[in-house]
């Protein structure tokens, strides 16, 4: 020990080694806490990005799933004829336009399946995608002192339009996520409708996608797994079991207050007051990112849990920690200036660029040229930020490609696959507004099928329904690249014509009124079913009013009618006070 002293006292490179170790000692565990905290700090920021994306791709996944399937089920919930039915079941034609009703909905089901309860007798129809029940729809009835049935009672005392429930249907020995449709009528519960979507099917396509590190589920209002990869964890029958019983996500949580605020951000991802809300809980021992988003179209909450290790591999960071040992121990006589230049400035580079990917900014990270293991990080964290930005890209690609999905079911029509009101309503409000130093004139035309209440009530609404069709497809050849049609409600359609004068108009009504003369439709029985329309047709000006435009038109078709139908009528812009003066022309 003396000799160690003696050396020391007499030896400046012995003290300035001494001095380094010490000064390395104090200096370790600081740079070691930086380096975990500069680690930690970049998982955290693109995990919590990941996880925003995750969800909102999990989201539109879902939506896309069911979202059809619900506006689908609504539908049939307001159909006249299956209302007439629940009043009044005891009517065989009743039930027979009513089934035949829910036989050609049945085929736009994804499931290709149905259900019916009528209330006031608890009779349940139901037919799948093999027709197995054809004829023989009436399967069994609902009662309430029987416990599987009450999924009907709870669905029709909820007061909402339209339930999902994932349950198993002892009686047909099938598994679905059930679409529940209540159909009333002022005031009055006149049964429930709906189709189905298979579990499986669901599972695979929406939950089940291989993704290293990621779990997706569906849960609703109480928390209850409605939809999971693992078969086990979905809770069947959640619609009539008491809260008690139920498989809930706030069970997989280990803590209380880990499911407390879990619950928290359920209500208020569901209140509107974030699309996305993530955060850190322990799940099973381990610690996962939570991210939740709200289905509000389905009325479900979208649960992703994030193994931030397994996305994020942090053991990329280790070499980083030996890159300082060897540094600060090679560098004894110049470690206070080496330091600084060799590690901490560089580290201020990456940690820099940790920042810039917190803030969402992939495109501008100063990456560290040099062939060390900082380098190796920083460039690590560079291609680890544009992956996650190519990963985000993408996400958001498949969110506007499902946006834009959801858009068109909102503007097509389904039946005659033309512009529906919305749809064509956007396209004449555009041209409205166009060229307003150079206005611009067309013909909007209102073209309404005669007799069409009379074809659904004698041939039914298949035949009416072809009859849509066949209009649509007869007006198609008639018009150009630049004019545009859409189904305006009911039996109206609605054509804008851009470039015509009002010879040229009257000669397209008149041909649009031969062509439905041309040949009547064939009915499933064999009879002919005639295709006449009544035209009102009137001129536009871009930057006038659509409410005038179709009042003028919807006048000049009131003419048409009024005057015998099968003809056109153009609206006399000369005197719009009468349409005595209006001139009219007989296809």
């Amino acid at each position: 020990m003396r000799g160690l002293w003696n050396q020391i006292a007499t030896s400046l490179k012995t003290r300035f080694l001494v001095v380094t170790i010490c000064v390395f000692g104090l200096v370790a565990l600081p740079a070691y806490a930086a380096f975990e905290f500069l680690t930690r700090k970049t998982a955290v920021a693109l995990g919590t990005l990941f996880a925003e994306k995750q969800v909102l791709f999990d989201r539109y996944r879902g939506l896309e799933a069911l979202t059809r399937e619900v506006s689908l089920a609504e539908t049939v919930a307001r159909s006249p004829a299956v209302r007439a039915w629940a009043r009044d079941e005891a009517d065989p034609a009743k039930t027979k336009l009513g089934l035949a009703e829910l036989e050609h909905y049945r085929l736009s089901f994804h499931d290709k399946s149905y259900f019916f309860v009528v209330d006031g007798t608890g009779n349940y129809y139901f037919n799948n995608a093999e027709n197995a029940y054809d004829g023989n729809q009436l399967r069994y009835q609902v009662k309430r002192d029987n416990p599987r049935d009450g999924w009907y009672f709870k669905t029709i005392a909820a007061g909402q339009p339209c339930q999902l429930n994932v349950d198993r249907d002892d009686h047909l020995a099938v598994t679905k996520v059930w679409i529940n449709c209540v159909i009333a009528e002022q005031g009055r519960i006149l049964g429930v409708i709906g189709t189905g979507v298979d579990l499986t099917e669901f599972i695979s396509e929406v939950v089940a996608l291989p993704q290293t590190g990621v779990t997706s589920m569906f849960v609703d209002h109480a928390g209850a797994i409605q939809a999971h990869r693992d078969p086990a964890m979905v809770d069947f029958h959640s619609l009539t079991k008491d809260t008690k019983t139920k498989k809930t996500i706030f069970q997989q949580v280990d803590s209380p207050a880990d499911a407390a605020e879990l619950g928290a951000m359920m209500r208020r991802v569901s209140a509107g007051a974030a699309a996305v809300e993530s955060r850190f809980m322990n799940i099973g021992g381990r610690e996962f990112l939570v991210g939740v988003g709200y289905l509000d179209q389905l009325g479900w909450f979208n649960v992703t849990l994030m193994d931030i290790d397994a996305i994020i591999d942090r053991s990329l960071f280790t070499p980083i920690a030996l890159l300082l040992i060897v540094m600060m121990t090679a560098a004894v006589a110049l470690v206070t200036i080496l330091f600084r230049r060799v590690v901490l400035d560089r580290l201020a580079t990456v940690e820099a660029a940790a920042r810039r990917v917190e803030d969402g900014d992939f495109d501008h990270i100063v990456v560290d040229q040099g062939s060390d293991e900082i380098g190796r990080l920083s460039r690590t964290l560079s291609g680890m930020a544009h992956a996650v930005r190519d990963h985000t890209r993408i996400l958001e690609e498949l969110v506007d490609e499902r946006t834009e999905k959801l858009r068109r079911l909102a503007n097509i029509d389904l039946l005659t696959e033309i512009p529906n009101r919305r749809g064509f309503t956007q396209v004449f409000e555009q041209w409205l507004a166009a060229s307003p130093l150079a206005p611009r004139s067309a013909g909007l035309l209102l073209i309404d099928l005669d007799g069409f209440k009379d074809v659904n009530d004698v041939f039914g609404h298949l035949a009416g329904d072809r009859l849509l069709c066949e209009t649509a497809r007869r007006l198609a050849p008639l018009l150009t690249e630049r004019d545009s049609c859409g189904r305006w409600g009911g039996d109206e359609f609605v054509v804008l014509v851009e470039d015509r004068d009002a010879d040229a108009l009257r000669e397209l009504c008149a041909r649009m009124v031969a062509a439905m003369n041309a040949a009547p439709i064939r009915s499933d029985d064999g009879q002919d079913i005639a295709l006449t329309v009544s035209i009102g047709a009137c001129r536009v000006v871009s930057g006038g009013s659509i409410d005038a435009a179709f009042a003028e038109a919807d006048a000049a078709l009131y003419a048409a009618k009024r005057a015998g139908r099968n003809r056109f009528v153009l609206f006399d812009a000369g005197d719009g006070s009468a349409l005595g003066e209006v001139v009219t022309a007989q296809a």
